[in-house]
């Protein structure tokens, strides 16, 4: 276990018609009256509003001062969203970039479910607490961003609820949601990924990319190509001049 057990942050469920909703405010065509009925007929009671808008202001409303430029874009890209998984593509980026607890989560699911297509629940709870400790709130929590992943439409709960299962990966055929989609997923790792392995990247598993990923890459003015060697090629967040 790592000495210092770092923040949870994503411990509650957050459903996308929400992120959706927050998505239309922020790019100024809804009101947050509209998302405030949206999550009073939700049910939530003021303290599980008060926070389910803490976790909206991070993905979508408020994000913090590093990744406003990164959420900005994502909204540009995603503002006009109709079908559900246009709204996925964009919460799972925003999420990954602002909550690495989400992200951990999102990457032991791919990579559990990798070889088989599913994996028990109490497995990944497992790897959450190595990671994390054993703290009382780490099963809730990690509960809370698998039910969000399974609205998100990436998993499915079977037998039970006891085995989660991947659904098949949704394509993304534009360029430039495909590099600001590596772009969360480099936020999320801080530091640079191979070149060879981002196709399947276990925190992006519920997407694919037909694309050349390194056409896509050297084309995105948010990221760069780094060569170490003759054959080995890194991409990084574009570094300032």
């Amino acid at each position: 276990m790592i000495p210092t057990a770092p923040q949870i942050g994503f411990d509650r469920f957050i459903q996308l018609d929400w992120v959706a909703a927050a998505l239309q405010v922020r790019a100024g065509v809804a009101s947050l009256d509209e998302l405030n009925e949206l999550l009073d007929a939700a049910g939530l009671g003021n303290e599980a509003k008060v926070k389910t808008r803490t976790k909206l202001n991070a993905l979508v409303l408020e994000p913090r001062a590093d990744l406003v430029d990164f959420i900005d874009r994502g909204i540009g890209l995603f503002a006009d969203a109709k079908p559900q998984q246009d709204a996925a593509c964009f919460a799972w980026g925003a999420a990954l970039a602002a909550y690495p607890y989400f992200g951990k989560v999102a990457e032991f699911t791919g990579r559990l479910t990798a070889m088989q297509g599913d994996c028990s629940m109490p497995e990944v709870h497992r790897r959450m607490s190595e990671l994390y400790g054993e703290r009382g709130n780490i099963k809730t929590a990690t509960r809370a961003v698998i039910q969000t992943q399974v609205d998100w439409g990436a998993i499915r709960r079977v037998t039970k609820g006891n085995r989660i299962e991947r659904l098949a990966p949704k394509p993304v055929a534009d360029p430039i949601k495909v590099s600001w989609l590596i772009e969360a997923a480099l936020r999320f790792h801080g530091k640079a990924m191979a070149l060879a392995t981002l196709q399947s990247t276990a925190a992006l598993y519920p997407f694919s990319f037909d694309q050349p990923l390194g056409y896509v890459v050297s084309n995105s003015p948010a990221l760069e190509l780094r060569s170490e060697g003759p054959s080995n090629q890194f991409v990084a967040l574009h570094s300032a001049p």
